[in-house]
């Protein structure tokens, strides 16, 4: 065991524990002062729900002995076997070590979804469907990817959770947003955010945080995880520069939105390629990544579905072009197109699209199940026009 690699994966399991207090920021200051409170409980109970699954059984279906390519076995259930030494995940930091940051993944990806029903979801719904869809959704395709499941044996590349968080989330987001439909008056008034400095906050608590998201998933204080630190600097910086750029060709004036939205864009697409690609490269993806994804949320209201807070188009979006990117670009550790091995890119596309179905098909199965065993997803019309701070939780974020 190496007491650098411990120390190191330490602080990066906090910084990715922190990013979902800056997520909830983030998304507080997004939506009207009369849902601040109710969207900032959907990322922080994820904190408690999702730990308590994770030691439960989350860990052995994700990270457990292989069970068909397909999901991990029961050897770990109620951690039985993960401690305090070097495990089969990594040979210098604890097991439990390895467990807990994996934890932090865990618990900010139903997070993410919350953006797309904010203002209008049950919060009893979400609760029930943040379990059902941890248990059978994320915690198998984490297992694909990580756990030695199908995708990982075929040679997907996705460092630090580009197909297994944000394709992921992204798409069961779109889901989630159609069957909940509009938000009451969606298209007619005003949803302006109400507190645009909150938002900030959070978006750099998250661009902080992510640090400790894409560098801690080399698993050790070296070379690789310079890399990854460096290229998410970049691609964040590069596509907050994008964004702001296409939307002052387009609307005629940047925004701190804009600015603060493509930063965590450029964040989501060099999630999977962070420790795969160079500085240049980072770049590139990053450039593309704030242009797409702010192409992408000025089709949400040609299409007409109510993303809330445009977890479809960053997430989504970004996430996909993050994970076909890497198919393009790497060339530390593995080679994507533009280095001679076009093959990855086919792999990649699989990895993708097989994410994309299988959370399209059980979110869709999930949140039927959830409807009916909580009688129905969305609130009541008048509690949405009094706000759900007060009808879901009793409290108020701001007294005057």
């Amino acid at each position: 065991m190496n007491t650098g690699d411990t120390a190191f994966m330490l602080v990066a399991t906090a910084l990715v524990m922190m990013m979902t207090p800056g997520l909830a920021l983030f998304y507080g200051g997004l939506v009207r002062s009369k849902n601040v409170l109710s969207t900032i409980m959907q990322s922080l109970i994820c904190l408690g729900v999702v730990s308590i699954l994770w030691v439960c059984y989350g860990y052995s279906l994700a990270f457990g002995p292989d069970l068909g390519g397909i999901v991990g076995g029961l050897k770990y259930v109620g951690l039985s076997g993960v401690g305090l030494n070097p495990g089969p995940y990594s040979d210098t930091i604890p097991d439990l070590l390895f467990c807990a940051f994996q934890l932090m993944f865990a618990i900010i990806t139903p997070a993410l979804i919350s953006g797309a029903v904010a203002e209008r979801m049950k919060f009893s719904a979400y609760l029930l469907f943040i379990i059902l869809w941890s248990t059978v959704v994320y915690f198998p395709v984490c297992h694909w990817v990580w756990g030695g499941g199908w995708l990982g044996q075929m040679g997907a590349l996705d460092f630090a959770g580009g197909t297994v968080i944000h394709i992921n989330s992204g798409v069961a987001a779109l889901v989630a947003a159609l069957m909940l439909g509009k938000r009451k008056g969606w298209g007619r008034e005003s949803f302006h955010p109400h507190n645009l400095p909150m938002t900030v906050l959070g978006a750099g608590i998250l661009w902080f945080g992510w640090f400790g998201f894409n560098a801690g998933s080399a698993l050790s204080a070296g070379a690789i995880s310079t890399l990854a630190l460096f290229t998410t600097q970049v691609a964040a910086g590069s596509a907050l520069l994008s964004w702001v750029v296409a939307e002052w060709i387009v609307q005629k004036k940047p925004t701190i939105l804009g600015a603060v939205s493509g930063a965590v864009a450029g964040l989501v697409a060099i999630t999977p390629a962070a420790g795969f690609v160079g500085p240049v490269s980072a770049i590139v993806i990053g450039l593309v990544a704030g242009a797409l994804c702010y192409a992408a949320i000025l089709m949400k209201n040609k299409l007409g579905y109510d993303d809330a807070l445009d977890v479809v188009g960053i997430h989504g979006v970004g996430g996909l072009w993050g994970a076909l990117a890497t198919g393009l670009f790497a060339s530390v550790g593995a080679t994507g197109l533009f280095f001679g091995n076009a093959h990855q890119l086919v792999i990649q596309a699989i990895g993708a699209g097989a994410a994309i179905a299988y959370s399209v098909v059980l979110t869709f199965i999930i949140l039927k199940v959830v409807g009916v065993l909580t009688g129905g997803l969305r609130v009541q019309e008048e509690d949405e026009v009094q706000g759900l701070d007060i009808t879901e939780h009793s409290e108020m974020g701001y007294t005057s």
